[in-house]
C-alpha cells in the first residue's frame, strides 16, 4: 500500500514510518523542513515538502495513496488553541477527497479513559473536534479511526511530558507534583503505540476509537520520586497558588487524574504492549544524561 503520514519525521510517527516500510508498504511522508525531509529519507519514506497549513497538497496526498495516517501536531504548547485549528482543518481537507474511497484514515489524538470510549460532549477533552470529524466520516465510506496516546509515550530518551518533568525539575531544583500526588497519568512505549497505528491500517473498523496505553495508571507521585532520585533533588508537593509558575503551561494538566485503560483495543486489534514500561525506561535510558 501506499501510505501517507503526516508528522511521519516526529517521535511516534517515525516509528509508524519505519514498521510500515518493514511490512513493506510505501510511506509518503510531510516534511515541514529540510531537515524533516533527510530524517524521512534516511528512514526509506518519500519526503512530500508541505505543512499542515497547505490544504491543497494535503489532499493532492490523501487522495493519490490507499491510506493516511495523520500524526502530525504543532507541539508549541503557548499556541495549542492555534495547533488544534490548524489541525482541525486539515483533516477535513483530507477527510473530504477520502469520501466514498474506503480507504483507512487514522489521526493521533489525546485524552485516554478508563472506559475507552469518547464522550463527545466533554469539551475539557483537547483535540475532540478533530476526533469527532474522523468518527464520523465512517459515514460517507472512509475506513476512518482514531488513536487515542496516552500522556506519557516513551522510550529511553527524553520524549513526553515526563521530559518536560524532568526538565522542570532540573531548573528548579525541585521534583514537584501537585496535591498529594495521588493522581495518575498512563503511559506507553513509542514502538508499542507505533504498532497499534500500523494495526489501524490493516484491521480497523470505520469509525472505530483505539487507546495506546501499557501502563494504565502510574501515580503522579511516584514519577516525581523516580525524577527526584536520578536527579538528586527534593520532591515535594508544589502549593496551589504556585502550580502554574512552577509547572508553566503542565499547570493545566498536572493534577488531572489521566488513568486509562486498553483493554477493548486489545482483544479488537490483538494488539499486546510488548516493550519497557515507563520505570523501566527511567531508569535504563537517558533521561538524565
Amino acid at each position: 500500500m501506499r501510505i501517507f503520514i503526516t508528522g511521519a519525521s516526529g517521535f511516534i510517527g517515525s516509528a509508524v514510518t519505519k514498521e510500515l516500510i518493514s511490512l513493506g508498504h510505501e510511506v509518503i511522508g510531510l516534511a515541514r523542513s529540510n531537515e524533516s525531509a533527510a530524517s524521512i529519507t534516511n528512514a526509506g519514506a518519500t519526503p512530500l515538502h508541505g505543512s499542515l497549513e497547505d490544504l491543497t497538497i494535503l489532499k493532492k496526498a490523501a487522495s493519490q495513496s490507499d491510506g493516511v495516517i495523520n500524526q502530525g501536531f504543532n507541539h508549541d504548547f503557548s499556541q495549542f488553541d492555534n495547533s488544534v485549528q490548524i489541525e482541525l482543518k486539515a483533516i477535513e481537507a483530507m477527510g473530504e477527497v477520502l469520501k466514498g474511497t474506503n480507504r483507512p484514515f487514522i489521526i493521533a489524538s489525546g485524552g485516554p479513559t478508563v472506559s475507552e470510549k469518547i464522550d463527545f460532549s466533554d469539551f475539557t477533552i483537547p483535540r475532540l473536534n478533530s476526533a469527532a470529524k474522523v468518527v464520523e466520516l465512517a459515514k460517507d465510506n472512509v475506513r476512518s479511526s482514531v488513536v487515542r496516546l496516552a500522556p506519557c509515550v516513551h522510550d529511553r530518551n527524553k520524549r513526553g511530558f515526563v521530559g518536560i518533568l524532568i526538565n522542570i525539575a532540573r531548573r528548579t531544583g525541585v521534583s514537584g507534583y501537585a496535591g498529594d500526588g495521588t493522581n495518575r497519568w498512563s503511559a506507553v512505549h513509542c514502538l508499542d503505540a507505533a504498532h497499534l497505528f500500523c494495526l489501524a491500517l490493516e484491521k480497523a473498523s470505520a469509525g472505530s476509537v483505539f487507546q495506546a496505553v501499557a501502563d494504565t495508571g502510574i501515580p503522579l507521585k511516584e514519577i516525581a520520586e523516580k525524577i527526584g532520585l536520578h536527579l538528586n533533588v527534593p520532591v515535594m508537593p508544589i502549593a496551589d497558588e504556585e502550580i502554574e509558575k512552577h509547572f508553566g503551561w503542565l499547570y493545566r494538566i498536572v493534577g488531572a487524574d489521566l488513568q486509562a485503560n486498553s483493554t477493548i483495543t486489545q482483544k479488537q486489534l490483538d494488539w499486546q504492549p510488548i516493550h519497557p514500561g515507563l520505570f523501566e525506561d527511567l531508569d535504563h535510558g537517558n533521561f538524565f544524561d
